[in-house]
């Protein structure tokens, strides 16, 4: 029996810290595992041993600085997570290791007016499929991260009122999910699963402090501080699109007027050019167009990226970023909108916070936020399965 303070639960305790440190980055070397986690180099090669025995790990030569290292992750049959996407015309799967390897991905239309049990339904068989398709053992499937475009309650789970999903309004899509899949499921909005994925995977890597700016039907923020997402109590940090611009502005959805979003979303932006560029615009031809020298799509992206920029310049004087992350199909304009988002920014931010401010296009495009619905499922697991099936292969090794 383990006991508080014994030798065999501090071992534990340090096999645990090991783990997650590599789960959540996918890979460390020694040395950097031993700066996360604050031990020993040492005791981190003796645990790297012992999880390596186990088949927990995997350890192949690399190099860090000039010199010679071990890179360590964790094994490609550790265990499998799913990430899930759902958009405002769209449903995305992604099946990946424990090791941050995306094995396989898939995308389909989802009709924006689809009932919530549909679109579950439609989730259930397209996970199923790459399942199929990849030969996983189903029993390896550790987690699922939930990515939904609306406020999700933290006590609840609930999914609150939305215009871009008005049928799913006060479901409990992870209690739904869950009851079909079998697997702890973690669900998140898709701002803040876009600023996971461009985390750990994208342009927000290597920093500890960024904002995630998605502009689609609406507009909406993904906050890192420290490493991690910030939620609020409620759930509801990171709302950028209900900052107010203009108290004589056009009325929003939120029942104010002047939102950032009237000024930004692609449902106010649209209207601006569909006589000139027809009724089935988008957002990805306005950009295209944009780029292809159109003068009065040009215009409409550039004032989206001013109005943007003061959203923007109003998070770098409440939390000071060091890095802004645009996401979405405006991303694709390149400079055409972020070079108005930075002179927003610098125009309207205290000059410290914009002196330190980078703003760079998300790296990941439409897939961050299913990436982030995976590292959503990698960051929230828990280890003790990996710990044991590893501790019943290997003798204990006690540091």
């Amino acid at each position: 029996m383990e006991t508080p303070g014994s030798q065999s639960s501090l071992h534990r305790a340090n096999l645990e810290r090991v783990v997650r440190a590599v789960r959540l980055a996918g890979s460390l070397t020694q040395a950097e595992i031993a700066r996360t986690t604050g031990l020993s180099a040492a005791t981190v090669s003796n645990i790297v041993r012992e999880l390596k025995d186990g088949g927990t790990v995997e350890v192949t030569p690399t190099s860090a600085g000039g010199r010679r290292a071990r890179s360590v992750s964790l094994s490609g049959d550790a265990g499998m997570v799913i990430g899930i996407d759902f958009g405002h015309t769209h449903l995305r799967v992604a099946l990946g290791n424990l090791a941050h390897k995306v094995l396989a991905e898939e995308s389909e239309p989802l009709d924006v007016d689809a009932s919530a049990a549909q679109g579950f339904d439609r989730a259930e068989r397209l996970v199923g499929k790459l399942i199929e398709a990849t030969g996983v053992d189903r029993s390896k499937v550790a987690g699922v991260g939930l990515g939904v475009p609306g406020p999700i309650d933290v006590e609840s789970g609930t999914l609150g009122s939305t215009a871009i999903l008005p049928g799913w309004a006060g479901t409990k899509p992870a209690e739904e999910l869950k009851e079909r899949l079998g697997v702890p499921v973690h669900v998140d909005n898709d701002a803040n699963l876009g600023a996971l994925g461009e985390l750990v995977w994208g342009s927000g890597r290597g920093v500890k402090d960024l904002a995630y700016i998605k502009v689609a039907s609406g507009v909406g923020a993904g906050l890192v501080i420290s490493g991690r997402i910030y939620r609020g109590p409620g759930g509801t940090a990171g709302e950028i699109g209900h900052i107010t611009l203009d108290e004589s502005g056009p009325v929003c959805r939120c029942g104010n007027r002047g939102c950032l979003e009237t000024f930004a979303a692609a449902r106010y932006v649209l209207p601006l050019l569909q006589s000139s560029h027809g009724s089935d615009l988008t957002m990805e031809r306005v950009v295209a167009l944009a780029r292809e020298g159109d003068p009065g799509c040009r215009r409409v992206i550039a004032d989206v990226g001013r109005h943007i920029g003061s959203g923007v310049a109003n998070l770098c004087n409440l939390l000071n970023p060091s890095r802004v992350v645009l996401g979405g199909a405006l991303a694709e304009a390149g400079e055409l909108v972020l070079a108005p988002i930075r002179e927003s920014v610098g125009r309207y931010a205290i000059p410290s916070a914009a002196r330190q401010l980078s703003v760079l296009p998300g790296a990941l495009g439409h897939r961050a936020e299913v990436l982030g619905a995976l590292a959503l499922a990698l960051s929230e697991m828990g280890d003790s399965t990996l710990l044991d099936g590893s501790l019943t292969a290997a003798a204990p090794a006690f540091t």
